[in-house]
């Protein structure tokens, strides 16, 4: 099990000075140097902590879910803004000008965060970046008709993933690892996640003793290996981002149990969350990782 003094959560000794991320999405590196492997990302407007900079890249530790990782410096922002709106659809584009025709200056995936400072037409535009479509944003968890946000849910959240290639340590809809893909889908429904399989095995939700037995397992449930993880579309479909498919794909359940316990091994165990009581909550294990 993992603890709070885990290297993955510590950043150095000292004061990290708070910074922004510019792109729309940033890598996290294991070392200082762009053939690095990726360890995660962190989408733009991201707060993170700063400590240390070499070759290019700033030491960092990820706010949201205290990830520690090298990122390219060009990345980073000491100039921070206030986060107003949440991108909302899986993909979109930020433009020059409020218009589809014109060049777009950035992509932004889903969850990815944004100040809007002016309005024209249906557009919004987001400082730094350009201008978005209303549609594709949120504030507040309502949508821009004035309706409770359009993912409420994280299992529709991970079915906008489904054909999304794998990528080691990815977060976007351009490429996410198994635990990219429960991360990002119940943050869109307002829960955040720790990062990897074996964190979110440890801290997320309760456990599911008899998960096992028929009809035990329910939509939005997580069902682990160690190192692997999925969310349950219902009692008998798993939704995960796996490296046999090489993409998000969803199967039975009890498919992928014998195919990966072929070649790898058993599920470990089950979690529920309970989304309505966690729902915009700080969780716990995140409070505690920054009080270590």
């Amino acid at each position: 099990m993992p603890d709070f003094t885990d290297k993955r959560l510590t950043p150095p000794p000292g004061t990290g000075v708070p910074h922004q991320i510019l792109w729309g999405a940033a890598p996290l590196l294991e070392a200082p140097e762009a053939g690095a492997r990726l360890s995660t990302e962190a989408l733009h407007g991201e707060l993170v902590d700063l400590y240390e900079t070499r070759d290019g890249h700033g030491l960092v530790q990820c706010r949201r879910d205290r990830y520690v990782g090298w990122v390219p410096m060009p990345a980073l922002s000491d100039k921070l803004w206030d986060i107003t709106h949440r991108i909302a659809a899986l993909r979109t584009h930020a433009y020059a000008a409020p218009d589809l025709k014109s060049p777009p200056r950035a992509t932004l995936s889903l969850g990815a965060l944004v100040h809007i400072d002016g309005e024209e037409g249906n557009w919004r535009h987001a400082k730094g970046l350009g201008w978005i479509n209303f549609r594709h944003l949120d504030v507040n968890n309502i949508d821009p008709d004035g309706n409770p946000a359009a993912i409420r849910d994280p299992v529709d959240a991970a079915l906008k993933f489904l054909h999304t290639p794998y990528l080691w340590g990815g977060r976007t809809s351009l490429g996410l690892d198994c635990t990219g893909l429960t991360q990002q889908a119940f943050e869109a429904a307002g829960v955040l996640l720790p990062r990897d399989s074996d964190m979110q095995f440890a801290w997320a939700g309760d456990d599911i003793p008899d998960w096992r037995e028929p009809g035990a397992l329910q939509r939005g449930d997580l069902v682990f290996w160690k190192g692997h993880a999925g969310l349950m579309a219902d009692a008998d479909t798993l939704i995960h981002c796996n490296a046999w498919h090489m993409a998000t794909a969803q199967e039975p359940l009890q498919e992928a149990i014998v195919r990966i316990a072929n070649y790898y091994a058993e599920p470990i165990g089950a979690r529920r969350i309970d989304i309505s009581k966690l729902r915009g909550q700080v969780p716990a294990w995140k409070a505690a990782t920054s009080a270590a």
